[in-house]
């Protein structure tokens, strides 16, 4: 055997020296909690030990398990048992719904034969034994500029499109299942942005009258992610709650108004400004909640719950930064469909709103700086029946209905209908 040398004793000397970890003052780090999604620079404290996220976000990983997370130390001055404390309970998931675009791909311009609409959408509200798949559809869309003209022609009756009628609603409505319309689309900004020009407190009343006639409440999707007219969409908020003010318990269909925001806090970013600071506030709240819009097509699980924890945390580093938005004040969105059918339309095992994909996160989230109770208020999925000429169709023909995906994932998570009082906090 070579024996070993002053130099390469130094050197290991050394080397233990410089691996051995210090003890850390641990009083400020949070205990790790399996219910919380960490990012890149996050430190936490677990079972007395400092450690830091220095790679990917985080959820699933335990801190002694190695990479992404790295010890720092022993704690020194402990906060106290981090990682043995009672785990979150999760939520139970109230909002269960879906954009639904009709047979021409969201223009609903003409009436449709209720036995076609049932064969087509039967899924819907039967995902077996007559148990409905959701419980919130909203038609999608409403052309804001026919709405304010309440314009009458060939595709449209008093501003609303033709295929959006009583008894399209009431289709659902009997079955327990919400209703509310969709004004605008990213196809219709111009058409938001010309409205609220011209007369945004008009535009407002016109959607109020609307949802009173049909029984049902108002989403805003409007997408300008360049230069949106806050003060005109502040005005038809305003218009619409003076006919129709705030309703925390729920019961009137006709008060719930809404909003589409970004998948994250990176676009749309004027729009969530505002919405978070104003009108999702949880003390004085004006809007229900907002829905998180679609990632991209093909994201994985921890691509799609990094944009939704965008929302919770908000971006201080913005001027003006986006405040935190309460978990209770969102909803997260998945594709139903793409050239093939989608797992969360045909396999619940294989989808994203499985437990073990973003369910878990979307129960148990926690608030950081907005909100006292954990957990989003559900899903949203894009979309139902046709919603574009490159996509699957969610109806028999295509072999793509959604029983196996969201009717599944329904029954697993026993969504209520019809929809119960949503958290406010």
């Amino acid at each position: 055997m070579k024996p070993i040398t002053i130099a390469e004793i130094m050197i290991l000397g050394s080397a233990l020296i410089a691996g051995s970890a210090p003890a850390y003052d641990c009083s400020g780090l949070p205990e790790w909690k399996r219910q919380v999604y960490y990012l890149a620079g996050d430190q936490v404290q677990y079972r007395e030990v400092a450690y830091e996220n220095i790679g990917e976000p985080s959820k699933r990983d335990y801190p002694d398990d190695g990479y992404p997370w790295e010890s720092r130390g022993d704690c020194e001055i402990s906060g106290g048992g981090g990682g043995d404390e009672d785990p979150v309970v999760p939520q139970s998931i109230a909002v269960y719904g879906a954009w639904h675009c009709g047979n021409d791909y969201c223009t609903w311009s003409s009436v449709r034969d209720m036995h076609e609409f049932d064969e087509k959408n039967r899924w819907l509200i039967d995902r077996g034994g007559g148990f409905p798949s959701v419980n919130l559809v909203v038609l999608s869309f409403v052309h804001p500029l026919r709405l304010l003209h309440e314009t009458t022609d060939d595709q449209t009756t008093d501003g609303v499109p033709r295929g959006i009628n009583q008894e399209v609603v009431d289709y659902f409505k009997d079955r327990g299942v919400r209703v509310m319309l969709s004004i605008g689309g990213i196809t219709y900004v111009d058409a938001w942005n010309q409205a609220l020009a011209e007369d945004a407190w008009q535009l407002g009343l016109n959607a109020a009258v609307v949802a009173s006639d049909l029984g049902v409440g108002i989403e805003i999707d409007y997408e300008d992610n360049r230069n949106p007219d806050l003060e005109g969409l502040q005005d038809f908020i305003d218009a619409y709650r003076s006919v129709h003010p705030y309703d925390n318990m729920g019961t009137d269909h006709a008060a719930r108004l809404t909003i589409d925001l970004a998948a994250g806090d990176r676009w749309l970013i004027a729009l969530t400004e505002r919405a978070t600071a104003q009108w999702l506030d949880t003390v004085n709240p004006v809007l229900d909640y907002a829905n998180a819009m679609v990632t991209p097509r093909q994201s994985s699980a921890d691509d799609v719950i990094a944009n939704w924890q965008e929302h919770i945390d908000g971006k201080p580093q913005y001027d003006p930064p986006i405040l935190p938005l309460a978990p209770a004040k969102l909803t997260g969105s998945l594709w139903l469909t793409g050239r093939k059918p989608a797992p969360e339309c045909v396999d619940f095992n294989n989808s994203l709103q499985q437990p073990d994909a973003t369910g878990d996160f979307v129960q148990t989230v926690m608030p950081n700086g907005a909100g006292i109770t954990s957990g989003m208020l559900g899903y949203m999925f894009w979309a139902a029946e046709c919603e574009g000429t490159r996509t699957a169709c969610t109806t028999p023909d295509y072999k793509n209905t959604c029983e196996a995906g969201m009717g599944a994932a329904a029954a697993y998570y026993d969504i209520p209908i019809p929809m119960p009082q949503l958290r406010q906090d």
